[in-house]
């Protein structure tokens, strides 16, 4: 299997419903400045999405200041080096459609409902995460700064 496979396979075994219709998303260059939700993010919220292996599933690929968690993944960046360049509207934009940034990545698009192949029935017109999950993993991720 092809990393974009990998990248298809996972996003399609994770999904989650979304039940809300996705709010727009204004790119401002290679962010999104504006949050989502309109809410802030929830930074204990955050690192237990990024944590989660039903969720999120951030850790699957990324790994992290998180010595308490085995088998952290080595397929992507560490989410504290990666993190640290990045601003909050950047980090946004990264998680809304990785693909984006990088067309080959595999990293699932988690705030995306529209362009993609191979989706089960009941998964299409949905995204992975919400737009408050997105605030909450946002907020964690920013947290990492020193």
């Amino acid at each position: 299997m092809t990393n974009g496979g990998i990248g298809w396979a996972l996003a399609v075994s994770v999904w989650l419903a979304c039940s809300s219709p996705l709010q727009a998303q204004v790119f401002a260059g290679d962010a999104i400045n504006a949050s989502l939700s309109g809410q802030p993010g929830d930074v204990v919220r955050g690192r237990a999405l990024v944590l989660s292996r039903q969720g999120g599933l951030c850790i699957l690929c990324h790994s992290g200041p998180f010595p308490e968690e085995r088998f952290q993944g080595t397929l992507a960046p560490d989410l504290a080096a990666s993190s640290a360049g990045l601003s909050a509207g950047q980090l946004r934009a990264r998680i809304v459609d990785a693909s984006r940034f990088n067309p080959n990545t595999i990293m699932p698009s988690y705030y995306r409902a529209e362009g993609f192949t191979r989706i089960a029935p009941q998964f299409a017109g949905k995204s992975i995460l919400t737009a408050q999950d997105i605030e909450d993993v946002v907020a964690f991720l920013v947290s990492l700064k020193p």
